[in-house]
């Protein structure tokens, strides 16, 4: 099976590689499952000596924007490796705090993907030419600035390649996060059961699949319905003698 490629352009390279050396992502690239490329946009400003990658804003105003020409190469460039190699993107990616917002619905559509490039802005910005002619999908983690794209490309990456089939060692992981259906999770809990004289519910031991799987979907009703009203839909609400969705295991 041919890996999923996820390539990323970057001024600061060595902030992107060094989450991919650990944890999920790196058991998922160990495993073949997908291959990532970290590329330092400054490998393409040509023969400056200074590898100059950003400039003044047109019109004045705080702040400088990269320069189109180094994107423009660099994007073409890649593509053209890509599609060399059987394996063209699928989308090209801008990581922007003007973009639409990243939800778990967004991250399954994107883990369907077989090649993506994704972009990690900087300063304030890209020249708008790059937007409107090379990018297919911006994307915003959430209503706030950070310093540039690099920590939100780890956030798209991590949260995609949670959901490849054979990444996680329990397969009904991911289908049972915290937005999957616009819900959030249910509490969870292990041994021991008596912790501090603070007991599991005795539900979660009543070796019962379905109270179990009753029990947890209140939960998460519940849960949402304080913290988070807005993804809560009428018919999201179990209604009494409903049957329950599917159950995860009991380990406990």
């Amino acid at each position: 099976m041919t890996p999923v490629r996820l390539d990323i352009v970057t001024a600061l390279p060595k902030l992107v590689s060094e989450p991919l050396k650990h944890s999920i992502m790196h058991r998922a690239e160990d495993k073949g499952l997908v291959r990532f490329q970290v590329f330092d946009l400054r490998d393409w400003t040509g023969d400056d000596p200074h590898r100059k990658i950003d400039d003044h804003p047109y019109g004045g105003g705080a702040g400088m924007v990269l320069k189109p020409g180094p994107l423009f190469e660099c994007i073409e460039d890649l593509s053209s490796r890509a599609e060399s190699e059987d394996q063209p993107y699928d989308e090209i990616v801008f990581l922007t705090p003007d973009g639409p917002q990243f939800t778990q619905r967004l991250a399954n559509e994107l883990s369907l993907k077989k090649s993506m490039l994704l972009i990690a802005g900087h300063y304030e910005g890209i020249d708008q030419r790059v937007r409107d002619t090379l990018v297919t999908r911006e994307i915003s983690i959430g209503d706030y600035v950070l310093s540039g794209g690099e920590l939100p490309a780890m956030v798209v990456a991590d949260a995609i390649v949670r959901l490849l089939p054979g990444v996680l060692g329990d397969g009904e992981s991911a289908l049972t996060d915290s937005y999957q259906d616009e819900l959030l999770g249910a509490p969870v809990y292990t041994r021991p059961a008596t912790f501090r004289g603070l007991e599991v519910p005795e539900v979660l031991r009543s070796g019962d699949q379905q109270r179990v799987a009753e029990w947890r979907e209140a939960q998460r009703v519940k849960k949402t319905r304080e913290r988070r009203p807005d993804l809560l839909h009428e018919d999201q609400v179990p209604q009494p003698g409903a049957k329950a969705g599917p159950t995860d295991k009991i380990r406990v």
